[in-house]
């Protein structure tokens, strides 16, 4: 599958779930900033990739916390006082590697405006590479 295909394919998931105007899904719209997704739509957004790119011989399985990040209040290691710590952040940028973290400052509730339609596409494309490999 190539990757104007896979953007397609999740131009549709993201129409379907977040109710959102096709021009506005390009690669650099934030899902939370510029499309409006909230936390309940991001289970939604999982359910329908896992739907839209499995196939009767090869599952999309996205494991929990593999797409969006999990857990960064959990450990005082990774927060503090709402900011994600350097090791926060190495260990945010090892989850995900999908994800831009050039110009991120740190501050923890903008960690959901670095999901992009763009990294949502990388995303899906190393998932679907790693499975023909």
């Amino acid at each position: 599958m190539t990757h104007d295909e896979i953007q397609a394919k999740i131009a549709e998931v993201l129409e379907e779930a977040l109710g959102c105007d096709e021009d506005e899904i390009v690669p650099s719209a934030s899902l939370t900033a510029d499309l409006g997704a909230e936390s309940i739509d991001f289970l939604d957004i999982v359910f329908q990739l896992e739907k839209t790119f499995s196939t009767d011989g090869a599952p999309f399985k996205i494991d929990q916390g593999e797409l969006f990040p999990e857990g960064l209040m959990d450990n005082p290691e990774w927060v503090q006082d709402g900011t994600i710590t350097d090791a926060g952040l190495a260990m945010l940028k090892e989850r995900m590697p999908h994800v831009n973290f050039d110009g991120f400052d740190g501050t923890l509730s903008k960690v959901g405006d670095l999901i992009t339609v763009g990294s949502l596409v990388d995303f899906v494309d190393r998932k679907l590479q790693a499975a023909a490999a």
